[in-house]
């Protein structure tokens, strides 16, 4: 195997190299020292000619730092120093890649290496998204002293809550990650024969899919140590405690510095529920300005007006993607009075997009047309909105009228060897073994393991409740869940909730169009505390609360509002074998025989979050 120092010092022999881009003067890798010695690959963008001192750009990323050379070359150029650095063993950087546990002290350790360059002012601001945006959180965790602003865009937080761990049940997004990423930048694809090895075993990884639980020295990822052992961690893990402590902002928010922060977030990104969680939190406590914005995005597709199977419509994307943020830094690093406060995006601190408002036609590309338009609003959630609930009764009706009649019950197999199938949803790294955002809920060639056009309500372990055509249009805006009664003959199951917009049918959709909207789900064992695991006791009735994503969507007059429960959403979650084994450590599953209860003695429903007409 190639030793990490050769390939630095290749690195070093051209870190002092400097070119002239656009008026742009760029230091390569440079080495910078983090308190335990341990020395981070780092660039340098400069405005060139520059003598003066510069508030500066920071981002710290797992992705390979030269792809930030757009975002550098930008701020470099309009009267910013932009860094860039690669974090704890990824790329060019020395040390061992954990997840993130170790990026509040070493960007604390970058801040202060930059505090003391002669071309550094002392103001700090951060971008990125996803991991990108997490680094971001770790440091602001951290009160880095010269953290100034954050743009936490999709940003990783509350990782036991939701997002990573759903009420105990693991995105399998984040395998596809670790499977994805341990054969690039890490220590071990220094060596080309391992990084093949590594790549060979990410090609075949829908086979591995059906192989779970994954043991340790077991597959090629034994090759890459360090991540092999944070995933095996990770999916045994459900327990929202001090494992999952890194970037829990709800747990403490007065631990995150006081700043302007402005948080990123779309309808269909896979942290949505943690980004508005996370405002509500910080703009409770922080005595500085936090501002948030959701549009009817996937991860990290602000720019974009369309995804899966739908169109939003033109003024859905913000075309670019620099300008907005340069106009914040401006405001806040520079003291300009420009239209923070004042304009789009920043007229109010909180924007959302309204989605469903489009005439449902079929658009050239063959894409719903599903439209929305953008409102401003004074807070999140809407001081206006009334929390309404749905009701669960016999034959599959949704309504607003809560049961008089005795309960009712629904009763249905769930076998993990033939788990449903995830068509789109809030999903980000799915990259090949999921489908991201809006789709009609009906099964194609886009979805490996659902590929013929049968749609998933055929399934009978799929339990349908919708309301009858609607009279008028109703705006549903906000925070969701889904109150279950529920019994199984398993000491552990899971129970899964989808809220859906359905379209009837037309001329352009003649089977009509069922649109997800927001889903989740609630693993048995972890039914009253995230903290605490509780095995059932088999035909005993339990109360259960599924946290669907937050959304905003107008269902218009003639759709229905549905939800769907069932047991499984795969692979955006691992399946619970029924067992009631130590999580992903089972050599076995059963068939749960699973029954959800509706009526007045156990009202089973959704409640969702009405908007009254102006």
């Amino acid at each position: 195997m190639i030793h990490r120092a050769i390939v630095i010092g290749v690195i070093l022999a051209t870190s002092w190299l400097h070119a002239q881009e656009a008026g742009v003067q760029v230091e390569k890798n440079v080495m910078v020292a983090m308190r335990d010695g341990v020395k981070l690959a780092t660039d340098v963008y400069l405005p060139a000619g520059n003598t003066g001192k510069l508030p500066v750009i920071l981002t710290r990323l797992p992705y390979n730092k030269d792809g930030a050379k757009s975002f550098g070359e930008y701020f470099a150029a309009h009267g910013y120093a932009f860094v860039a650095q690669d974090t704890r063993g990824r790329y060019a950087s020395e040390g061992v890649w954990h997840w993130l546990t170790d990026d509040g002290v070493d960007g604390a350790d970058c801040a202060a290496w930059i505090a003391a360059q002669p071309w550094a002012n002392g103001k700090i601001g951060m971008v990125g998204t996803s991991y990108v945006g997490g680094t971001q959180h770790a440091m602001a965790l951290e009160k880095v002293p010269q953290l100034t602003t954050v743009i936490p865009v999709d940003a990783v937080s509350n990782m036991g809550r939701q997002s990573m761990r759903n009420a105990g049940a693991f995105e399998m997004r984040f395998w596809n990650w670790i499977m994805l990423n341990a054969g690039k930048g890490s220590n071990a694809a220094l060596d080309p024969a391992t990084q093949g090895e590594l790549k060979e075993m990410a090609d075949n990884r829908w086979d591995y899919l059906s192989l779970l639980p994954l043991r340790p020295g077991t597959t090629p990822l034994k090759l890459a140590p360090e991540y092999e052992d944070w995933l095996i961690q990770a999916m045994r893990h459900g327990k929202d405690d001090a494992f999952w402590a890194q970037n829990n902002i709800l747990a403490d928010p007065t631990r995150y510095k006081d700043m302007p922060v402005y948080l990123v977030g779309g309808w269909y990104d896979s942290w949505a529920g943690n980004t508005s969680a996370n405002f509500q939190a910080l703009s409770k406590t922080l005595k500085s300005d936090v501002y948030l914005i959701m549009g009817p995005w996937i991860h990290g597709a602000q720019n974009k007006s369309s995804h899966g199977q739908v169109e939003f419509g033109s003024d859905a994307a913000v075309a670019d993607q620099l300008a907005w943020r340069k106009e914040w830094f401006d405001h806040w690093m520079k003291g300009l009075d420009n239209s923070v406060g004042k304009a789009a995006p920043f007229a109010k601190k909180v924007r959302i997009f309204v989605m469903g408002t489009g005439d449902g036609s079929k658009t050239k590309d063959g894409l719903l047309n599903h439209g929305g338009q953008w409102r401003d609003e004074n807070e999140w959630p809407l001081a206006r909105v009334k929390p309404t609930a749905f009701y669960l009764h016999a034959e599959g009706l949704l309504n607003d009228v809560k049961p008089k009649s005795e309960d009712g019950a629904v009763t249905y197999e769930f076998d993990p060897k033939n788990p449903v199938p995830t068509l789109g949803g809030n999903i980000s790294s799915g990259d090949g073994i999921m489908q991201q955002g809006a789709w009609d809920q009906r099964g194609s060639d886009k979805f490996w393991n659902w590929t013929k056009p049968i749609p998933l309500s055929a399934r009978s372990d799929v339990l349908v409740f919708q309301t009858a055509p609607l009279a008028e249009d109703i705006e549903i805006t906000g925070e969701i869940e889904v109150k279950l009664w529920a019994s199984s003959d398993a000491m552990d199951t899971d129970f899964t909730a989808k809220l859906i917009d359905v379209y009837p049918p037309s001329a352009d959709w003649p089977h009509g169009f069922d649109l997800n909207l927001a889903d989740c789900i609630a693993r048995a064992r972890f039914r009253d505390s995230l903290q605490e695991e509780k095995l059932m006791q088999p035909g005993k009735v339990y109360p259960f609360t599924i946290k669907l994503y937050p959304t905003s969507n107008v269902f218009k007059k003639g759709h229905r509002i549905r939800v769907d429960i069932s047991s499984s959403n795969f692979p955006r979650f691992d399946v619970n074998p029924n067992t009631g084994e130590p999580l992903q450590q089972h050599r076995r599953t059963v068939t749960a025989t699973n029954t959800v209860y509706y009526g007045s003695e156990h009202p089973s429903h959704i409640v969702l979050p009405f908007v009254p007409r102006r």
